[in-house]
């Protein structure tokens, strides 16, 4: 793996075991909530997360960021587990993509995102920022259902 493409890896790393804790406190009766209104449910925004995720492992194989894949599995909607195991193997699929990413395609390739090209390590970057846009989208929901998220969420995210 290419140091600065490791380097990002390792910071985006810190982020995503608030994802985890997240998991630990929700019950798959959470995932049917919603706020109201033209808002998804909880489980969709996870799963919108997992799409999010599988977005950027292809990215690294192909050097184009596509947010066109829709998983048409509903039973991510409805279960914590299921939605622990997705991750994990996402995150395993992002990790062995990035492992191939060589010196030479970070130097020479820039990852094309739908008009506009950043350097391949940057990607990594956005990716953090994804996920911050949905911890603070369920931060939200998670305040409306007086659902208590652990110090680290409330420390890092609100």
């Amino acid at each position: 793996m290419n140091e600065q493409i490791q380097q990002f890896w390792d910071l985006n790393r810190m982020y995503t075991p608030l994802r985890d804790q997240l998991l630990e406190v929700l019950s798959d009766d959470d995932l049917s909530y919603t706020p109201g209104g033209g808002n998804p449910t909880l489980g969709e925004l996870c799963r919108e997360l997992g799409e999010t995720e599988h977005a950027y492992v292809q990215s690294f194989k192909t050097f184009k960021v596509d947010f066109s894949y829709r998983t048409h599995d509903d039973s991510y909607l409805g279960s914590v587990a299921r939605l622990k195991a997705w991750y994990q193997q996402l995150d395993q699929e992002l990790e062995a993509a990035l492992l191939a990413v060589t010196d030479e395609d970070v130097e020479t390739k820039q990852m094309d995102r739908d008009g506009y090209q950043v350097p391949v390590h940057i990607s990594l970057d956005i990716l953090r920022e994804a996920l911050l846009i949905f911890y603070g989208k369920v931060s939200v929901y998670a305040k409306a259902m007086d659902k208590p998220l652990p110090q680290q969420w409330r420390d890092w995210i609100g």
